[in-house]
């Protein structure tokens, strides 16, 4: 049964009506047309679909819409623009760290969550950070590059 949900998306104030236990990466990417967030898994093993949830990283495909009601959200387009991106956004395009992609956006965020916690981490915090999110092009390397340079660039 459908319900109305209020949450701040990217800055913006949503009013979302939809079932309350629809997975919070379907209505990002079919409400509100958010594409960053991937449907990888479905079951919080891939990193895909991760968004910041009151600047926590969490699995949109496993949140429910109503665990995000009256909080925050935050998707890879939310980071930054194409104008202003993101620190992690410039870095990933200097290091070359994306491939083809489908990843990138959970690995941004879980990236942002990170340093947001820790401005100064190490390459073994950057490593146990993204260890979830599951990476085929084999640019894990330069990936932990990327946030280390993000990193070293805010400090």
């Amino acid at each position: 049964m459908a319900e109305r949900f209020k949450l701040t998306v990217n800055g913006a104030a949503a009013d979302i009506e939809a079932d309350g236990n629809a997975p919070l990466v379907y209505v990002l990417r079919n409400d509100l047309g958010l594409k960053g967030a991937r449907f990888g898994c479905g079951e919080d093993q891939c990193g895909a679909c991760h968004v910041l949830l009151d600047g926590h990283a969490v699995p949109a495909c496993d949140t429910p819409l109503w665990a995000a009601a009256g909080k925050h959200v935050v998707t890879v387009e939310g980071l930054g623009t194409r104008g202003r991106p993101h620190r992690l956004q410039q870095a990933f395009l200097e290091e070359q760290a994306g491939q083809c992609g489908f990843c990138l956006s959970g690995i941004l965020i879980a990236a942002a969550a990170l340093l947001e916690r820790t401005p100064s981490p190490t390459e073994a915090d950057v490593r146990s950070a993204l260890e979830r999110h599951l990476c085929r092009c084999g640019a894990q390397n330069r990936t932990i590059r990327a946030v280390l340079r993000a990193a070293k660039e805010s400090a």
